[in-house]
């Protein structure tokens, strides 16, 4: 049992070390043109922003629209309420009457997702380029411009994102996102190199009308449909892209139960469309080559890593139980000098080496993001972000199987 488990443990640790090669790999090969983005000519582009109870963060989102390094006269703004229950109509409404440019959608009963509303506007919409925003992000004042660029120079670009990054983390827990933003916004562009975009968040995103349209929409059934509707361009052989050069805050949870429902949505969103592509495993381009198998083996080693933990500290702590209650029915001692081993094994240096290079992969990350990260990271929250938070993330992947598994899940 104990070489099967140490087996196990050498092949997490390989897995592991082999990902992060991967990225170092294009990360060297790729520096240069990190922050390089194509440039672009200013054409018309609708902008549709689902909203749902957003009176604490509308007015902000709107006025941060309204702010973009855009021609006014070749920018509108499409809100779609789906049924508030608070203020937020209201505050929109001021600015339609306001501004020309700012239209206002109402939906008379929830859809209960933001597809649907997103959907309704991207219908509604004018002009050929359709960016979608959220009604609680911010994106930066050249973000269209430093997007745009790669749907007008490459036919085969359907769709773009940019950083995302966290809204003034003040919280431990902000904080701590606003770590795994600029790490994930860093890894995102890495793998643009490979053409393996595989999502375009809703903070904001940018795409070509006609090939939304070409494949259907966002779907209402998916919890992520900015991951699903990605998915589904690649499958007609279509590209997503990463601008890294600009980006979008976007509030993000300030306690762990809120933070824990999030991912668990997006996890069991993630889960939903890999199993309704799973038919395209080694098909259909770096869909099925690359980022189907990625995506898979993401999940499944996260769960490896939580079990093999959980084998561990259960065997020692049941080998350490019952070694007591021998000690303390032979009268001897429970523990002496003997006991204590400091002699280094060869999984506790495997697993030191990986923790060492982890390490030093999210402090150059987060040196490559500090022009566009928010907040200042001291060294005790990347430690915790690295022992701790990402400890939580296999947990929630096992929280999403379960609920995926018994349906008991919604938007």
């Amino acid at each position: 049992m104990v070489k099967i488990v140490d087996f196990i443990f050498f092949f997490y640790m390989f897995t592991g070390l082999y990902m992060l090669i991967f990225f170092v790999l294009l990360y060297v090969k790729n520096k240069d043109l990190l922050f390089e983005y194509p440039p672009g000519k200013p054409e018309p582009v609708s902008i549709v922003m689902p909203c749902y109870n957003a009176e604490k963060n509308i007015g902000n989102a709107i006025e941060s629209l309204l702010n973009l390094d855009w021609p006014k006269e070749m920018m509108e703004i499409i809100i779609v309420d789906d049924a508030s229950k608070d203020n937020s109509v209201n505050i929109i409404e001021k600015y339609v009457a306001k501004y020309d440019n700012i239209r206002l959608i109402k939906h008379e009963k929830n859809s209960g997702c933001a597809a649907a509303t997103t959907n309704t506007g991207v219908r509604a919409a004018k002009y050929d380029y359709i960016a979608v925003a959220d009604d609680d992000s911010t994106p930066k004042r050249d973000a269209l411009r430093k997007m745009i660029g790669f749907l007008q120079n490459e036919k085969d670009v359907a769709a773009v994102t940019c950083s995302i990054l966290a809204e003034h983390p003040e919280t431990f827990m902000q904080k701590l996102q606003g770590i795994e933003y600029a790490i994930i916004a860093w890894t995102r562009k890495l793998l643009d190199f490979v053409d393996s975009v595989y999502v375009t968040p809703g903070p904001f995103a940018l795409y070509k009308k006609e090939k939304l349209i070409e494949v259907g929409l966002f779907d209402v059934k998916n919890l992520t449909q900015d991951i699903e509707i990605v998915w589904r361009l690649l499958s007609h052989g279509y590209k997503a892209r990463m601008s890294l050069a600009t980006g979008v805050y976007s509030e993000t949870p300030k306690k762990i139960g809120a933070w824990w429902k999030q991912r668990v949505r997006w996890t069991i969103g993630g889960i939903q469309t890999l199993l309704k592509y799973k038919h395209l495993l080694l098909r259909k381009g770096m869909l099925g080559v690359f980022i189907i198998p990625f995506f898979a083996f993401s999940l499944f080693l996260g769960m490896l890593g939580l079990g093999l933990f959980a084998y561990l500290i259960t065997r020692r702590l049941f080998i350490s139980y019952l070694a007591t209650r021998y000690s303390i029915y032979a009268d001897t001692a429970i523990l002496t000098l003997q006991d204590v081993s400091f002699n280094p094994s060869v999984l506790n240096m495997f697993g030191a080496i990986q923790l060492l290079l982890g390490g030093i992969f999210t402090f150059f990350g987060l040196g490559v993001m500090k022009g566009l990260k928010k907040g200042k990271d001291n060294i005790f929250n990347i430690l915790f972000y690295m022992i701790v938070y990402l400890t939580l993330l296999p947990l929630v992947i096992i929280t999403s199987f379960y609920k995926l598994a018994r349906g008991k899940y919604s938007w």
